[in-house]
């Protein structure tokens, strides 16, 4: 993998993990089209180092509420802080839970099935679609919506289903208000990107080689520059009600993937 294919792919993530369009659909894409995909383990730690960025990312975005986070909970009270991180970690359970059993199963579908990204973008434009028709709320997350955006978060581990797409769609469906939806939603995946990343790391199955340094390095910095905007630019898009352009989208490049797998 070279430095362009590098900074290609990491401005893909940095765009794609929170714009609801499916990062791990169009990193497959675009390892197909790149071709990328012919070095799996390479390809792995490329992945594991672009969602390190986009993390990184998300915790500058959101490093107001992240301090009040953490100065809450060190209060050691059952506060807004301790209720809020006790719904991040139950939002956690179903992804955590089907990913640690159903691991070899979903990486089946990470091995150039175009198809299925096709079919799973086109879902995403769905949920995108009816999320737009939801009246606007004051409404904050529950403990049992928690669970129900954590369902959701759970079904995005197949590629073409938007994680922040799924999880702000469940979110603004359940009545929650759509900045809210937005908020939970990108700072729920934070803890679980870690320790994806930490379960991969100590596994063994990642070969670093010296020579891909400066790819990587690329792609860090692209992930992470594209994080930064795509995250704050979502917050407000989310807010002003405009996720139907995202739910076309999903269903044009879902419809290209499906042709592109039968013809291409």
């Amino acid at each position: 993998m070279d430095i362009i294919d590098a900074i290609i792919l990491g401005i893909i993530q940095g765009l794609t993990e929170f714009l609801p369009v499916s990062s791990s659909g169009h990193l497959e894409l675009g390892k197909a089209i790149l071709g990328a995909d012919s070095l799996p383990e390479e390809s792995l730690l490329f992945t594991v180092v672009l969602h390190f960025a986009t993390a990184l990312s998300t915790l500058v975005v959101f490093r107001k509420d992240v301090l009040d986070i953490i100065k809450g909970l060190f209060q050691f009270k059952w506060n807004e802080e301790t209720q809020f991180s006790l719904k991040i970690v139950i939002s956690m359970i179903p992804a955590a839970l089907i990913g640690f059993f159903l691991q070899d199963f979903f990486e089946v579908f990470f091995d150039g099935a175009i198809i299925i990204v096709g079919i799973m973008l086109l879902i995403t434009g769905f949920l995108l679609y009816l999320a737009d028709l939801a009246k606007t709320t004051e409404k904050g997350v529950s403990y049992k919506g928690a669970f129900i955006i954590g369902l959701a978060q759970a079904v995005a581990l197949l590629p073409g289903i938007s994680r922040s797409g799924a999880t702000i769609s469940a979110a603004v469906l359940l009545g929650v208000d759509k900045t809210k939806s937005a908020r939970f939603s990108f700072l729920m995946v934070v803890p679980l990107i870690i320790g994806k990343m930490a379960s991969d790391i100590l596994s063994g199955d990642i070969n670093y080689e010296s020579n891909q340094t400066i790819a990587m390095g690329a792609g860090f910095v692209a992930a992470f520059i594209a994080g930064l905007v795509a995250c704050t630019w979502m917050i407000k898009l989310v807010r002003q009600s405009k996720l139907t352009y995202f739910a076309i989208y999903c269903v044009i490049v879902g419809l290209i993937a499906i042709a592109w797998s039968i013809w291409g």
